[in-house]
């Protein structure tokens, strides 16, 4: 059902207060994602795919899953290498174990948040702790400023009582990163400015939330639908903000909606990617697969 057609029973659209948006962003593209498989065959879709690393720098990839079928998900992801960038994991459902070779061992569950720096690099494996049930959530990568990228790895689980939230009237925004309406979320980036919330939004919820011009941004409809400036966005799409206006309005369908609001600061930087390693020049990817297969990873 689209999206104009939520309110004919005349219901009264609430919006969140101290409201300091007055020129929405428009949709400049809906992107519906590519089905595809990684690790060991975790089925998932690819929402940000590699074509849209440049428009929506400094953000590298997203990946949504979600699965009740074990077979699905069951193998998850064995030892793999990372270098040069940011993986945040934002579990929804389920449990997943990580280890790597940094000695970083942590389990994510539901509601939680596990943020690593791969930096000069590092090999883990994330790998499932449950034989059955819904294992649902996200995979975002982050792009490191070139400065960065050779910096030791880093790490950090959050849980879900860990994470900030902003309330107000139909709304939760749980503030992974960045701020929003005054609340400071669990992790910063001074390079990127990178904001990350998770927006739970009641029926006919109207969310406001600023941001500079200069910043890319995307939001990503996980349940429900949703409408941002006057056009629907469905369920499981990915809404590309124009970067006109300061910043992004969303109205909530009336079935309520859950939705992924991401932006950042543009590197502007050369990228250059092999698989699991995300540089500026194809030399420092020579030198990084060539560091993997010699064991130089931490």
């Amino acid at each position: 059902m689209a999206v104009a057609n939520a309110y004919s029973d005349g219901m009264d659209l609430q919006t969140t207060p101290s409201s300091s948006v007055a020129t929405p962003r428009r949709i400049e593209r809906l992107v519906a994602g590519q089905a595809t498989s990684d690790g060991a065959g975790v089925k998932l879709t690819r929402v940000l795919t590699q074509d849209l690393q440049r428009r929506l720098d400094p953000f590298l990839m997203l990946d949504a899953f979600g699965s009740d079928k074990p077979g699905d998900y069951i193998a998850g992801f064995p030892d793999h290498p990372h270098r040069g960038f940011e993986t945040v994991t934002y579990m929804l459902a389920g449990r997943m174990r990580h280890r790597d070779s940094a000695g970083n061992e942590g389990l994510l569950q539901g509601g939680g948040v596990q943020w690593m720096t791969a930096g000069s690099g590092v090999i883990h494996s994330e790998l499932p702790e449950q034989a059955e049930g819904l294992m649902e959530g996200f995979q975002l990568w982050l792009n490191l400023p070139a400065k960065d990228k050779m910096n030791p790895p880093w790490y950090r689980d959050l849980q879900s009582t860990e994470l900030p939230e902003w309330h107000a009237d139909g709304v939760t925004a749980r503030v992974i990163a960045g701020a929003s309406h005054g609340v400071t979320g669990a992790v910063q980036r001074e390079g990127t400015a990178v904001l990350y919330l998770d927006l739970h939004l009641d029926a006919g919820v109207v969310f406001d939330q600023p941001l500079p011009a200069e910043h890319n941004a995307f939001v990503y409809v996980y349940r429900g639908s949703a409408e941002i400036d006057g056009q629907a966005v469905p369920p499981q799409r990915m809404a590309i903000l124009a970067n006109q206006g300061d910043g992004v309005r969303i109205t909530a369908a009336a079935q309520g909606t859950r939705a992924l609001l991401i932006a950042g600061r543009p590197l502007k930087e050369p990228i250059a990617q092999y698989g699991p390693f995300v540089m500026n020049t194809q030399q420092e990817i020579f030198q990084a697969v060539e560091d993997f297969r010699a064991g130089r990873l931490a």
